[in-house]
């Protein structure tokens, strides 16, 4: 009773199964917002993008596709191009990074991530947006980074080498488009061991779909590392949690935790 209980079961799940509508590729991108999904704005009509944000995804494990691992889930991918167009002897230099990930990362001696690592870390950050300027806190690390929208330029002086380059914006329609310049080569993209140099240029286009999500694109160029510029993109999702708010995090102190605080004056 129990097998011509289940065969007929069986096929009309399948039937329904065929029946569902799928998707097109191009059905399947984030959808622009509309009328009757209004996007929130500031006083002066700009898409306002203050608010506390997060990645939903593996990005931050690796930006290529890849498999699940031991320290890492599997992932799709964020290349636009499917994989990142390095230089035969930068992939030699990523491969000895993903050799070494479990020491390496910077992350693990609790470097600030960089551009744009902060932006896909899985961790949540805020922005507090001006007229002249925004302002991103992230929980890891205290990383703090400031984008420009006054219409002022680079600094004349190069070669600077900041741990978060130098951000100046403008708004292109609905787009808040970001240019970064003047990097050091610290920092890596991932926990793969992607990795950039001081050469490394970030174009960034931040766009609100609609009033709790944005859609981040950036654009790596660095002619030592790669042959051509490459695109990643992903998601930000608001945090809408009851009473959230950013906690601190600055685990570069973890290693004075058990002396701190003092006991008996010493």
């Amino acid at each position: 009773m129990a097998s011509s209980t289940l065969k007929p079961l069986g096929a009309a799940l399948l039937l329904a199964a065929l029946a569902w509508p799928v998707s097109s590729p191009a059905e399947t991108g984030p959808a622009p917002a509309t009328a009757t999904a209004p996007i929130p704005r500031t006083a002066e009509g700009k898409p306002d993008l203050s608010g506390i944000w997060q990645v939903l995804g593996e990005a931050e494990y690796d930006l290529e596709p890849h498999a699940g691992r031991r320290d890492a889930p599997p992932g799709p991918g964020v290349v636009d191009s499917g994989t990142i167009p390095y230089r035969p002897e930068a992939l030699a230099q990523r491969q000895r990074n993903f050799e070494a990930r479990g020491k390496d990362d910077p992350r693990l001696k609790c470097f600030v991530l960089g551009v744009p690592r902060g932006v896909y870390y899985q961790a949540p950050f805020q922005i507090f947006q001006r007229p002249a300027d925004l302002t991103l806190v992230h929980q890891f690390g205290n990383q703090v980074r400031t984008i420009r929208t006054d219409g002022s330029l680079h600094p004349a002086e190069q070669h600077q080498e900041l741990w978060l380059g130098d951000s100046r914006g403008r708004w292109d329609g609905d787009t808040l488009v970001v240019d970064v310049t003047d990097f050091n080569e610290e920092t890596w993209l991932d926990r793969a061991g992607n990795f950039h140099s001081e050469e490394l240029h970030v174009i960034e286009r931040w766009t609100l779909i609609d009033a709790n999500t944005i859609d981040y694109r950036a654009t790596l160029d660095d002619p030592k590392v790669y042959t051509k510029p490459w695109t990643i993109n992903v998601l930000l999702h608001r945090r809408r949690d009851r009473g959230f708010q950013l906690i601190e995090d600055y685990c570069y102190t973890l290693d004075y935790a058990p002396f701190y605080p003092h006991k008996e004056g010493k």
